[in-house]
C-alpha cells in the first residue's frame, strides 16, 4: 500500500502531459505531522496540490461505499476531517474545504 504513491509517478513520468502531476501523486499520502509516505514531509513542504488532494480523497472515501465497509455520513466524515486536522490534514485546507461542501 504505501507503494503505491511512488508507483503511481512510475506511471505517469513518462506521460509528457501528466508530468506535472508527479508531485502530486507522489505526495498525496503525506501527513501534516510529517508521519505520512513516502517522504515524511511535513506541514508546508508537502506541495499544496497534494494537500488539498489529500483533503477531497479523504472525505470521498470516507463517504463512499466500500466492499468492506459502509459509507460514514457526511456529518462523521467531517468530523473526522476536523479531528485530524492539523495531524493528517492542513488545518487551512479543511477550514477551506468545509466552507465548500
Amino acid at each position: 500500500m504505501h507503494k503505491h504513491a511512488v508507483i503511481g509517478v512510475n506511471i505517469i513520468k513518462p506521460i509528457r502531459s501528466m508530468s506535472a502531476l508527479c508531485d502530486l501523486v507522489r505526495h498525496h499520502q503525506e501527513f501534516y505531522n510529517g508521519k505520512g509516505y513516502p517522504d515524511g514531509l511535513k506541514g508546508e513542504e508537502i506541495p499544496l496540490t497534494a494537500r488539498i488532494i489529500k483533503v477531497c480523497d479523504a472525505y470521498d472515501a470516507m463517504t463512499t461505499d466500500r466492499p468492506y465497509r459502509k459509507a460514514m455520513s457526511k456529518e462523521d466524515a467531517k468530523k473526522e476531517l476536523i479531528d485530524e486536522s492539523g495531524t493528517e490534514f492542513d488545518p487551512k485546507i479543511v477550514e477551506e474545504f468545509l466552507k465548500v461542501i
